[in-house]
């Protein structure tokens, strides 16, 4: 397993070495980032959505994407009257990238954000940055900038509602009675094993672990399901090499089927 993770690194890392940031546009029109209004929500939220379009076969990234690919990041600082930004990411697809696997979507990716404001009774600006991945062939960083007025009278957008529908369930939706997790110190770092009682959600089901900790990374977890059982076990190094503790109540496990996605949040010690 190490290998591969090893193996997952070196390939970021020369993905990153491609390409400086690009414009707002990207870097010869892979991809475009747009602004979508949704209006105001019953609880005095703004609802809104960045939406990428990508080039023909090319793809960008989950947030956890996997053994290949460049996790987005977002600056939202320019930003007037933000209080709080939300996203919702819709449920991603699994691909094969050059022998590795990696999360996300294809063509194009809207992506929910709900925005409270800092001031009700003033307008908010929604003004920042993403950095992302974009891949084909190759893997190139990208860097698009954003600065768009929420509109507070927009009505109901259709593609931030069907973009909220991909979401995945919730444990609870899904029906899963129980989500534990044994850790198992490494020579490298510690083996998680996480046992999700749940129903089937559908053709091979893949697990994603995301430790919850920004500095800590997981490999891509080996899943297997026995009966009512789904078994994930994946191994979480840290970027320093130091060592490092494990808080269960922040480890995430969404499971990627064929009819939907589940995401579970926390496990108990198992």
């Amino acid at each position: 397993m190490m290998t591969r993770m090893k193996s997952s690194v070196a390939f970021l890392i020369a993905c990153l070495g491609l390409s400086a940031p690009a414009s707002a546009q990207g870097l010869d029109g892979v991809v475009a980032l747009d602004v979508l209004d949704g209006g105001r929500t019953a609880n005095g939220t703004y609802l809104g959505a960045l939406r990428l379009t990508l080039k023909e076969g090319w793809k960008t990234y989950w947030r956890a994407p996997g053994d290949a690919g460049i996790p987005p990041q977002f600056d939202w600082s320019g930003s007037g009257n933000v209080g709080d930004v939300r996203i919702t990411w819709p449920a991603p697809e699994i691909f094969d990238q050059n022998g590795l696997k990696s999360i996300g979507y294809e063509d194009q990716l809207v992506l929910p954000v709900e925005i409270t404001p800092k001031n009700p009774a003033k307008p908010v600006r929604l003004r920042g940055e993403m950095d992302l991945g974009v891949c084909k062939d190759v893997c190139i960083p990208q860097r698009l900038d954003f600065d768009h007025k929420v509109d507070s009278d927009a009505g109901r957008n259709p593609a931030i509602a069907a973009a909220l529908a991909q979401r995945p369930y919730s444990a609870r939706e899904a029906r899963v009675a129980k989500a534990s997790c044994h850790l198992t110190p490494t020579s490298d770092g510690m083996q998680i094993e996480a046992r999700v009682t749940m129903p089937s959600a559908g053709g091979q089901e893949v697990a994603v672990i995301e430790p919850g900790n920004p500095v800590l990374w997981a490999s891509q977890p080996e899943t297997q399901r026995q009966g009512g059982t789904l078994i994930a076990r994946s191994e979480v190094i840290s970027a320093s090499g130091a060592p490092f503790a494990l808080d269960r109540s922040e480890i995430r496990i969404t499971v990627l089927g064929a009819n939907h996605a589940v995401d579970i949040q926390g496990c108990s010690a198992g």
